[in-house]
């Protein structure tokens, strides 16, 4: 059994539900233990960092100092959401490449009795050690149902091999360890030159234009080269190219018609796990008919789902970040 502390990250609790549950459902087969930080937080994901440095860092380190009190001999911290990922390995790497930053972060951490040394735990990606620790040879073993004939885009996102704090990935702009586990599962991975190409951010909100431009650039790739589906293994990248494949196409007056798949959830097909168990369904633009060519039934899109229950205690809760002036808002 290989056993890790789990930081599942906000998105788990709503747009990337189907994420946790393909995870814990490949979780056994793959002897996989996860244990969830108590009363972790969200880790402010990018753009808190450009507007407070000192709090936000305090917001992402609050997690590895928990994740620290309660790891009893085990250090390594998994995050399967790339922003999550990065912000806590970000955080650890700079709070020991710069001892100032580290003692302001640590002196607002005593503020709740917390403390954390950085260099302590070893913050990786799920992907990572699915590939690294657990093995390919593992993973074959478990394969029920090959993806056979199902052609598969394998896309990364930007945020997961760079910068690579701790030198965990094969290459910062081709990385293949993606590809080399969906072909594991029998799938026909296509050459996806944009696998680690920006989808965009929160650009849909910022700026509509430059960000469906994104999203048709990654889409319309993987369409030419008659990919089936997507797989990623980012919440934000996931959510940007299913909810706004439509206003993408009205805005540039094309068909496409891609669905948006997490990793995991292909991994639970072909490990022989019911959909219904893997999240399918949950996504906006239907994976029916592309699972139906490998002989896999999956659920009609839903409507809406609902959110799973966090493990944290109701009556503790961090207070809401305020910009200098603002009122308090209670609730």
């Amino acid at each position: 059994m290989n056993s890790y502390l789990f930081y599942p990250g906000c998105s788990m609790e709503s747009s990337a539900m189907a994420y946790y549950d393909s995870l814990m459902a490949i979780c056994k087969p793959l002897g996989l233990d996860l244990d969830e930080i108590h009363d972790w937080n969200c880790c402010g994901a990018t753009e808190y960092v450009g507007i407070s440095l000192i709090p936000a860092y305090a917001l992402i380190s609050r997690n590895l100092a928990l994740a620290a009190k309660q790891a009893n001999g085990n250090h390594t911290v998994v995050a399967p959401c790339s922003a999550c990922y990065l912000n806590l390995a970000k955080a650890d790497y700079y709070m020991q490449e710069r001892p100032v930053l580290g003692e302001k972060v640590n002196q607002a951490l005593e503020a709740g009795g917390l403390h954390y040394t950085p260099g302590s735990l070893d913050v990786r990606h799920l992907l990572d050690v699915i590939i690294n620790d657990i093995g390919l040879d593992v993973v074959r073993s478990k394969v029920v149902t090959p993806l056979k004939g199902l052609r598969v885009a394998p896309y990364l996102g930007c945020m997961v091999p760079r910068p690579d704090y701790q030198k965990h990935w094969s290459d910062h702009e081709y990385p293949n360890e993606l590809d080399r586990l969906l072909k594991a599962l029998g799938a026909e991975v296509i050459d996806f030159p944009l696998k680690t190409h920006c989808c965009g951010g929160h650009m849909t909100q910022i700026g509509p234009s430059t960000a469906f431009e994104l999203i048709r650039r990654l889409i319309g790739s993987a369409d030419q080269y008659h990919a089936d589906v997507m797989a990623t293994l980012c919440p934000m990248c996931q959510m940007n190219l299913d909810a706004y494949q439509g206003e993408t196409n009205r805005h540039f007056h094309t068909n496409y018609n891609m669905p948006i798949l997490f990793f995991t959830q292909l991994m639970g097909v072909a490990f022989g796990i019911e959909p219904e168990h893997l999240g399918f369904g949950k996504e906006l633009v239907s994976a029916r008919t592309a699972m139906s060519r490998i002989g896999v039934e999956v659920p009609e899109t839903q409507e809406s789902a609902e959110p799973r229950k966090p493990k944290r205690p109701k009556k503790e809760a961090l207070p809401m970040p305020r910009m200098s002036g603002e009122e308090e808002v209670t609730q």
